[in-house]
């Protein structure tokens, strides 16, 4: 009876809190004064977020808004969030710049514009330079700094040095320069054959967009923005990471149906918070383990950090990181987002950069995403225990996914890998499943690195490992093009080909050509790969149709995306099983099965299109097969 009575004050409470949630509506004729009614709405989203409370909603009116938004406090709980949401089918904008005129025209194509710094505030992004663990300026002793300047939407890039904007522009890189002194900030910048006073020109001024000022600020959503122009630093895995918009270490954040984009760093953060330590002789293994351990006490766990879901938005144009996170993506869902135009322009470079860069991937799910035209789509970097990669849509990348000093498990299945380089593998304990590989593996023997092993589904670290390469499962894949197995032709942990198709142009694992590669090796890193034993790929139940040319062929069409491919139905003859957790072999340096992140067993029972599969003999690769010839497959 007092277990009821309990359970009824508790439903009655939430009941209470949710009857009395308020809608508090911003539009750009309000003013702050006003109450935040519909009739009476505020004027900026600051004022909203300084009076919502748990359960209530922010409903944003169509319009540009120029602020950063810092919430103070975040929702309870799932169903008691607070809800920051544009108005249905009203375009709401959200920028970290400010517009700009009185340019001057000094010469070719440059102008100048002064600005007395006080515009800036207590934040000068053309004063503040990038900088963090793991950035590398190109050349060395360049800078960089977090500015930028923006014409009719698009960046210019910064210039090297003021030579340089002072001369014709460039048609397809026109530059900008600019000079801080005591009281004025001075901008040069290239505009062909316009007049920049008589166009929407502007300059950042605002490190992010929406990122709260302290940890645990737990369960906002943020739905329908576009939010872009932030002049953001780099955000290493060591130190805080702030975004164009960011969850800065929280808990069951939604991110959803938002255009983020024109970041200078980075567009999404879902890591580290800033402590003493940020970017102090931690760049190292033996600092990360540091920064590890120090996270574990900060409050690093399943019930505290994490569980945020990322779907449905369009990431571009951001020159370090689409979406980053080191830890605090831990139990997330990033799924049907395009990510695209990430690290691009090359104008620096460092080991952060990708359309999605996570650290500490603890069962972490990236699926049914379509990243293109970045340096590397996937990268996962540590701690990627868990982690499940599905249905996918990866092309013209640098790489399409790196997997880095991981132990496993590692779930990649339906994945559609189209670049000249589909994997770069410094990990054990993966598996790959129904995958379409139509580039090459790379493949790193051995890093001495001690990284680190947890409880299962869990953040909690239970020991640190060497990693040697292996251990990994290909197991009904189809190969294309220049898909090329080769580097896994020996390995100094088992590695198992099964069920896999070979056509025209691609090669098995068989031998390789390449001279080897390693990662990090320490003082004793002879030593320990000393401990392991190279040895050959196992390879069973393949077929090898090398005069079958399937022709993988990605086209853009009236904003859909297109594989044009032939099939073979022959293929079904070579008979399969379905890929189950039973018919996987654990990840050996874990010890640790293949599941789902809820602990349930896995069964890989549908394709990349979400047709069921075959259980008695499922087709090769992403799509089961129905027929032979060539075929047009709406994949996006």
């Amino acid at each position: 009876m007092k277990k009821y009575h309990v359970t009824s004050i508790l439903v009655l409470a939430f009941s209470t809190l949710s009857a009395f949630a308020s809608e508090y509506h911003v539009a750009v004729f309000g003013k702050d004064s006003n109450n935040g009614s519909f009739r009476h709405p505020l004027r900026t989203i600051q004022a909203a977020a300084d009076m919502a409370m748990p359960g209530d909603v922010i409903t944003v009116h169509g319009g540009v808004y120029r602020e950063q938004i810092t919430p103070p406090r975040g929702g309870n709980s799932d169903s008691l969030r607070i809800v920051y949401q544009a108005a249905p089918d009203e375009k709401v904008e959200i920028k970290g710049s400010e517009l700009l005129k009185n340019w001057k025209k000094i010469g070719n194509d440059t102008w100048e514009v002064k600005i007395p710094n006080s515009f800036f505030g207590n934040f000068n992004p053309y004063s503040e330079l990038i900088s963090g663990d793991w950035f590398w300026p190109t050349p060395k002793d360049r800078k960089y700094h977090r500015g930028a300047v923006y014409l009719n939407g698009d960046w210019l890039m910064e210039a090297a040095k003021k030579g340089e904007v002072m001369t014709p522009a460039d048609d397809k890189n026109p530059l900008w320069w600019g000079e801080v002194d005591s009281t004025t900030t001075t901008i040069w910048a290239q505009f062909k054959d316009v007049d920049p006073n008589a166009q929407t020109v502007e300059i950042n001024v605002r490190p992010t967009v929406f990122y709260p000022d302290k940890p645990f600020i737990n369960f906002i959503t943020v739905r329908g923005f576009t939010m872009e122009q932030a002049a953001t630093n780099w955000a290493p895995p060591t130190a805080e990471q702030m975004g164009l918009i960011g969850t800065h270490w929280s808990r069951g954040w939604i991110i959803e149906n938002n255009t983020i984009q024109y970041s200078k760093c980075v567009g999404i953060a879902l890591g580290k918070y800033g402590d003493q330590f940020d970017n102090k002789d931690t760049e190292s293994a033996e600092g990360y383990v540091g920064t590890i351990n120090r996270a574990l006490a900060f409050g690093w766990n399943k019930g505290t950090i994490g569980g945020h879901i990322v779907r449905n938005n369009t990431i571009a144009y951001c020159e370090q990181t689409g979406i980053v996170g080191s830890m605090g993506c831990a139990f997330s869902i990033i799924e049907k987002n395009t990510i695209h135009d990430i690290h691009i322009r090359r104008l620096f470079t460092g080991a952060e950069m990708a359309g999605i860069k996570f650290h500490g991937a603890v069962d972490v799910q990236i699926r049914n995403n379509h990243i293109y035209r970045t340096n590397m789509g996937v990268w996962l970097d540590w701690m990627a225990q868990g982690v499940q990669v599905e249905s996918n849509l990866l092309h013209d990348n640098g790489l399409d996914l790196f997997l880095e000093v991981n132990h496993g498990p590692m779930l990649v299945s339906n994945n559609i890998m189209l670049s000249k380089t589909s994997l770069l593998m410094n990990s054990s304990g993966a598996t790959f499943v129904h995958n379409l590989f139509a580039g090459k593996m790379d493949v790193v023997r051995f890093d001495s690195r001690l990284t680190p092993l947890q409880a299962p589904h869990s953040t909690y670290v239970t020991a640190l490992h060497d990693n040697p390469g292996g251990d990994i499962q290909f197991i009904n894949n189809l190969f294309v093009d220049g898909g090329n197995a080769s580097q896994y032709s020996q390995a100094l942990l088992p590695v198992v080909f099964d069920g896999n198709v070979y056509t025209k142009g691609s090669v098995r694992a068989i031998k390789n050509t390449e001279q080897e590669k390693f990662g990090e090796m320490n003082h004793d890193a002879q030593e320990q790969m000393n401990k392991y034993k190279l040895q050959p790929a196992t390879e069973v139940n393949f077929l090898n149709d090398s005069q079958f040319d399937a022709s993988a062929n990605f086209i853009f069409e009236s904003n859909n995306a297109w594989l044009e491919m032939a099939f073979d139905k022959k293929w079904l003859d070579q008979k399969r099983e379905l890929v189950t957790t039973e018919s996987l072999t654990p990840a050996i340096v874990p010890g640790l099965q293949y599941e789902n992140v809820n602990g349930s067993p896995v069964r890989v029972e549908k394709d990349y299109l979400g047709k069921q599969r075959k259980k008695t003999n499922p087709s090769p690769g992403p799509f089961e097969i129905s027929h032979s010839g060539k075929q047009k497959i709406k994949v996006w």
